[in-house]
């Protein structure tokens, strides 16, 4: 049998950014316009059309929807040239429509990959997600304790009052109780009306985003891909999915999820080495948005290795029509 190619993460890493910056120059022209949907599928066809120029034997395990619900980069998909590693990609072609859409901040592209087998292969269900950034213990915090006890155990661990917490939380009805609990601590909540990707990266540097904690739902698949940067960065996340109906116990089932009280932690998500890059789109905490001169775009990139925890970040120039 012909020798299967390895996963070189440092060959590979350069064209993944590639595939970051296309979709996020894509839509460029979607920024502020109110049209979610049309920015979307702007940057799907980019990140596809570039994931084809890669030599890999890819299959997206983390992407748009069901074969029947997308039309391009849907869960099962098979991209690549079809040469070279057998990878697992996880992504979102433009997390954030609604923030692109109203030119809110952390608009982001984000894709992650793996060599195959190695991603979890997270139905599109809600995941209840509890994070925080390197340095602490295993267990720390947990999913199983209270909101307020959370709070409080990282302030001991990190040496300071509950008041010098500050969390993230997608500000949705469903987190009033949370919000609630959070703030009888006397921690501060930082609310984002949308991607908690981005939430959860904050984690991760705290020192530049004052963010030390994430708690809350969000999607299963954006779980998956705030657990690839935390492999690159340092930093710990737990997430249990959630099921409200039959149809999305069906769908676990189809994924392979055989458990479904499971509470999965970083390396339960991404259990090998990976290569992560997001782009940004609009000005946010972690990146620059694309800047627009006469004639030219600039880009912002964030590529990461977990196997070497190394984090680039590479300003992009390229002309424009």
């Amino acid at each position: 049998m012909p020798e299967t190619p390895e996963f070189h993460d440092r060959l590979l890493s350069l064209g993944l950014a590639r595939v970051s910056e296309a979709a996020a120059l894509a839509s460029a022209d979607f920024v502020g316009r109110g049209d979610e949907k049309a920015a979307d599928q702007a940057a799907v066809n980019a990140m596809r059309e570039q994931l084809n120029k890669l030599d890999i034997r890819g299959v997206v395990v983390i992407g748009e929807g069901e074969r029947d619900e997308a039309p391009m980069l849907f869960i099962g998909e098979e991209v690549g040239s079809g040469n070279g590693p057998a990878v697992d990609i996880a992504l979102d072609p433009l997390e954030g429509t609604t923030l692109t859409a109203k030119d809110m901040p952390n608009a982001l592209t984000v894709i992650a990959m793996a060599p195959r087998g190695t991603l979890l292969h997270a139905p599109d269900v809600y995941m209840e997600k509890l994070a925080i950034g390197p340095g602490f213990g295993p267990d720390t915090v947990t999913l199983d304790m209270p909101a307020a006890e959370r709070v409080r155990a990282l302030a001991r661990a990190k040496g300071c009052r509950d008041e010098d917490i500050t969390v993230c939380i997608l500000e949705r009805p469903r987190h009033e109780d949370l919000i609630r609990d959070v703030r009888a601590t006397g921690a501060a909540i930082r609310l984002i009306t949308d991607g908690d990707v981005a939430g959860v990266i904050h984690c991760a540097e705290a020192g530049l985003t004052g963010i030390d904690m994430y708690m809350g739902s969000g999607g299963a698949p954006e779980g998956v891909l705030a657990a690839a940067a935390l492999k690159c960065m340092g930093g710990q996340i737990y997430g249990r999915l959630q099921f409200f109906s039959e149809d999305e116990r069906k769908r676990a089932a189809k994924a392979g999820i055989t458990d479904l009280n499971r509470i999965y932690t970083r390396d339960d998500m991404v259990t090998a080495d990976v290569i992560f890059a997001a782009t940004g789109v609009t000005d946010g905490s972690i990146l620059a948005g694309m800047k627009r001169e006469p004639g030219w775009l600039t880009t912002e990139t964030l590529l990461m290795r977990s196997k070497t925890r190394s984090v680039r970040r590479m300003t992009y120039r390229t002309p424009v029509k």
